[in-house]
């Protein structure tokens, strides 16, 4: 019977899903800046509910970003660790990716535009297609301005788009026509959904070659820039 643990935290939920067979059991609580103390307990418990060990586990998949600096590092270096230690390969799952199997999960779009809240006046944005049973980056993950994104739709409208940026942004992101998925998330659900579809793909990896996505280099504003009104703050 195989089984897969899957994880994220480049949000500020931490998600967490564990698939033994045809059986899951699935975590959801606060992430930022408690992710890195609730993911090894959240984890413990699922093995726990589900009565295995991670010595049961055929792969361990996490969610390598874009996202917060600390949580992608958080994620990477406790599936780097628990591989090791475990000997079991490492599945780097993109978590716009896995936002947008949610969104399918919630709404059957089979092409959809993942928006994530990037702070900074950002976004993290990628395009998505499902086709053939897998779904395949048609723009890979980036990270927008506000401005720079509305123009790449005003050249080519998305059908759907989903995830946070839709509510840290409002009216200002201009969606168009597009069906709103605002809810999609990482959940562990989706997690483990891209994990098998990467696992049978044959992505899976050795823990040293499992990296995050980093998309920017700089992780605030300084207080010089804040004060000169370089941080806009766009309401919802």
């Amino acid at each position: 019977m195989s089984a897969l643990l899957a994880f994220d935290t480049a949000t500020e939920r931490l998600h967490i899903g564990l698939a033994v067979g045809d059986s899951i059991w699935l975590h959801e609580s606060e992430g930022g800046a408690r992710a890195s103390a609730a993911l090894i307990p959240g984890l413990r418990a699922l093995l726990r509910d589900a009565g295995i060990t991670l010595a049961d586990v055929d792969a361990i998949a996490f969610g390598r970003g874009p996202g917060a600096f600390t949580g992608l590092r958080t994620a990477c270096s406790v599936a780097q660790g628990l591989a090791f230690g475990s000997r079991k390969p490492v599945l780097a799952v993109d978590t716009l990716m896995a936002v947008a199997e949610d969104a399918r999960e919630r709404a059957r779009v089979a092409d959809v535009w993942v928006a994530m809240d990037a702070r900074m006046g950002e976004i993290y944005a990628g395009h998505y297609r499902f086709d053939a049973g897998a779904w395949q980056a048609v723009v890979a993950p980036a990270l927008y301005s506000l401005d720079a994104l509305n123009a790449q739709w005003a050249i080519e409208p998305p059908t759907s788009v989903a995830g946070t940026a839709l509510a840290a942004f409002g009216a200002h992101l201009d969606t168009g026509a597009a069906h709103v998925i605002a809810d999609a998330r990482p959940g562990g659900l989706a997690l483990l959904a891209c994990a098998r579809s990467g696992l049978a793909h044959g992505h899976a990896v050795d823990p040293t070659s499992a990296v995050p996505l980093y998309l920017r280099d700089r992780v605030a504003y300084t207080t010089a820039e804040r004060e000169a009104g370089v941080a806009r703050r766009v309401a919802p």
